[in-house]
């Protein structure tokens, strides 16, 4: 398919330019009907007003030309979509000897401006405008003043060309805007997957958050196991129920995400559900087990009612900052500071002190707070966080709460 296939397959018939080097012929629509059909009958009522006058001061024989003039005229415009510009000089040459080729030439001129460029309109116009004129000193009519005659020949082909051009500047901005629709149309579909490749990175982003709380349990006490084998039975039991527990968690949230970065329609069964407000509780709970102590200060009255989205939030954000503190400041206290009501949003402090003696160091990228303090953002929010003054280390963070 060549290009000037594709743009007749793509374009309206009424904005195709007929004429062109192996350019097929459009079908005409039940609108086209319509058009070329008046167009005919308004040509052949110009045409008979003009035969009728010129018959009151012509022979009979002029007469009867007139008239087979006009029906060849008007009978022409049938092919003023695939000749345009032809059959407008034919026309215009045909209306300079008979004037009842009048009416179709207005058609055709019509038809040529909304279908060509200015240049064209404009010396096809002039040359009707000239043929007028000499139609005026050919076939004088002895009722109207010459002057008047060339004078009312510009205006007519001045409005029908304008007219014309009117019908097309409007096709086009309609053909425009459906073009602009397209394309918005399509910018929005890059968009929607833009976003969705975004959301899938935060969520592999996401994996640090949950997996470094479980893994850190995994080091804690392993580590605990490996510099205490002396330790006694009960201890040992339950530095081995934690790892258990910790490694089967760490399996499960992986799993989540790998289930919720896969593509539209391969979600598997048995996702489970994503943590809230509601859960802060069990997160907590499970920090104590693991030997962290832990104060949890919330007066949030219903977590249920929190937003899903900003609960998750909170919910990540205390997860972080627990697993920091069990890497960084070990035996010290955390308190967990939740307050917020609907309209003014959700406040969350996290403290915990300076560790009594060295920590032996833990590898860490830092980037979880980092992802954090972006996630608050992108939730309306903001989230702060830094070495306490006491030497321990704060974490602040507000997130909004629609009333």
């Amino acid at each position: 398919m060549t290009r000037t296939d594709r743009q007749h397959r793509l374009l309206p018939s009424h904005l195709v330019e007929p004429g062109g080097s192996g350019a097929p012929r459009p079908r005409r629509t039940a609108r086209d009907w319509v058009v070329d059909t008046t167009l005919f009958l308004l040509a052949a009522f110009v045409g008979l007003l003009a035969a009728d006058a010129s018959a009151q001061y012509t022979s009979a024989t002029v007469t009867l030309l007139d008239q087979l003039a006009g029906a060849a005229a008007c009978s022409a415009l049938w092919l003023r979509r695939r000749w345009p510009v032809g059959l407008a000089v034919a026309l215009s040459l045909a209306n300079a000897v008979a004037p009842v080729a009048a009416g179709a030439l207005l058609a055709s001129l019509f038809s040529v401006a909304v279908r060509r460029p200015f240049r064209e309109i404009a010396w096809i116009g002039a040359l009707a405008v000239a043929t007028s004129v000499v139609q005026v000193f050919v076939r004088p009519d002895p009722t109207t003043n010459a002057g008047l005659s060339i004078a009312l020949g510009f205006i007519l082909v001045l409005l029908v060309t304008a007219w014309g051009m009117l019908v097309r500047a409007r096709r086009q901005l309609f053909e425009a805007l459906r073009e602009r629709a397209r394309r918005a149309e399509s910018e929005a579909e890059l968009r929607a997957a833009q976003a969705q490749r975004l959301a899938r990175e935060a969520i592999a982003r996401e994996m640090h958050d949950v997996l470094a709380h479980r893994l850190t349990l995994l080091s804690v006490h392993a580590g605990a196991l490996e510099f205490r084998p002396d330790a006694p039975p009960e201890q040992i039991a339950r530095a081995a129920g934690v790892i258990r527990d910790s490694a089967h968690e760490a399996l499960q949230d992986l799993r989540e995400i790998i289930g919720v970065l896969r593509a539209p329609g391969e979600n598997g069964d048995g996702a489970r559900p994503q943590p809230t407000l509601a859960t802060l509780d069990a997160l907590v709970d499970e920090s104590r087990e693991a030997g962290a102590d832990v104060v949890l200060d919330s007066t949030v009255d219903d977590p249920a009612a929190v937003p899903a989205a900003t609960g998750r939030t909170v919910y990540r954000i205390a997860q972080e900052a627990l697993t920091n503190a069990r890497k960084h400041a070990p035996g010290t206290t955390v308190t967990v500071t939740v307050r917020g009501r609907p309209g003014e949003g959700l406040t969350v402090d996290i403290r915990n002190p300076a560790p009594a003696g060295p920590v032996p160091p833990v590898p860490g990228s830092g980037q979880g707070l980092i992802g954090l303090t972006e996630r608050a953002a992108l939730a309306g929010g903001r989230m702060e966080h830094g070495p306490a003054p006491d030497g321990g280390f704060a974490l602040h963070a507000w997130l909004p709460w629609p009333s």
